[in-house]
């Protein structure tokens, strides 16, 4: 499979892992959990990206708490349609892309979010496209955080429903190499939250 092959498969996810697979659970534990970092670290005023962000659920998290400059992007043009439907308030309100992530940081200013995230979304970047981890890294002045599973070996690959690839990686080593600091992590029973701040 290659890189064009995983996003065409996003892009076109019906069914399980779905958009509307994920809309009627709304915001969780994990949404809470990077709200409370990102207030934590940034306050409840800064520009925040989340990367692969589906229907837009942890983003919610964010609106409801009083976060107002919020953008996503995300490769399943339904995912951003039934965020409209969802969340109108916050489709109203923030920026959204259907778009690849490749393309679309590849347009994005450096430094342009104060803060950005990926929920269980690097972990399905093709090798290929590993160059994405850098733009993510330069469109980011402070905060940078990952949910993503880490618990296969490093280099490695599994696939959802034997199809769709998931790549382990050392996420810790990705964005320490790329300017950043780990300032916490923590092991849970699905994936491996790790907090990174940019070294000034």
């Amino acid at each position: 499979m290659d890189s064009n092959d995983v996003r065409e498969a996003w892009a076109d996810r019906s069914g399980e892992y779905s958009p509307t697979y994920y809309a009627h659970y709304g915001p969780d534990e994990t949404s809470e959990l990077v709200r409370a970092k990102i207030g934590a670290h940034c306050g409840t005023d800064p520009r925040v990206l989340e990367v692969g962000c589906g229907v837009g659920r942890h983003l919610a998290a964010l609106a409801e708490a009083g976060f107002t400059d919020l953008a996503g992007v995300d490769v399943n043009a339904d995912a951003l349609d039934v965020l409209d439907e969802t969340y109108p308030e916050l489709a109203a309100e923030g920026e959204f892309h259907a778009d690849t992530i490749e393309a679309y940081l590849d347009d994005v200013e450096t430094d342009a979010f104060d803060a950005a995230f990926s929920v269980e979304t690097l972990q399905h970047i093709h090798p290929d496209e590993t160059w994405v981890f850098e733009e993510l890294a330069r469109v980011t002045s402070d905060l940078l955080i990952t949910v993503e599973n880490e618990s296969g070996e490093y280099g490695t690959a599994n696939h959802v429903d034997d199809q769709l690839p998931l790549y382990y990686r050392d996420w810790r080593a990705v964005f320490t190499d790329l300017g950043f600091d780990e300032v916490e992590s923590a092991e849970r029973k699905r994936d491996t939250v790790r907090v990174f701040r940019a070294v000034d």
